[in-house]
């Protein structure tokens, strides 16, 4: 019985087996549902597909199982980017995640003057800073831009 403990703890460690692999595989899905970013994927499905060389040629050497799944994980995540470039997820809401994109065209009232090209003004729960030529406070002003989280305005012609 304690050889056959030994045979398996030197099978162990002698190198990575297909299944290492796909243990490491299945760790590195289960952190990329835990931390969502599609970069633990790819490092996941390249472990897997390591795994699955490993079962067809079992005598690869560690080192080269390494370096495959070092070109691969870097192949698949490049890959991926890529892709993503060239063909860009589709939203119904573009601005979801740009707050400032969303009021973009919306005419809004200035909260505090702007002095020196630099005021504040209140749009929804918010106090947004805005930027453009000077004007007082309680003047109707345009927004035509973001830079970051300052809105650029310009006075409003519209009542």
């Amino acid at each position: 019985m304690m050889l056959f403990g030994k045979q398996m703890m030197d099978a162990f460690f002698s190198g990575p087996m297909f299944w290492h692999w796909w243990v490491l595989a299945a760790i590195l899905m289960v952190i990329e549902v835990a931390v969502p970013s599609t970069f633990f994927l790819w490092m996941g499905v390249a472990a897997g597909v390591v795994g699955l060389i490993v079962l067809i040629a079992p005598a690869i050497a560690w080192q080269i199982q390494i370096l495959l799944f070092a070109v691969l994980a870097i192949g698949d995540v490049v890959a991926w980017r890529l892709y993503l470039r060239r063909r860009p997820i589709a939203t119904d809401d573009a601005g979801l995640n740009r707050r400032g994109q969303q009021y973009v065209g919306q005419v809004v009232v200035l909260d505090e003057a702007i002095v020196n090209g630099r005021g504040a003004a209140r749009i929804a729960d918010g106090r947004w800073l805005v930027r453009g030529p000077d004007a007082p406070a309680g003047s109707r002003v345009r927004v035509i831009g973001v830079e970051g989280t300052t809105l650029r305005v310009e006075p409003s012609t519209s009542g």
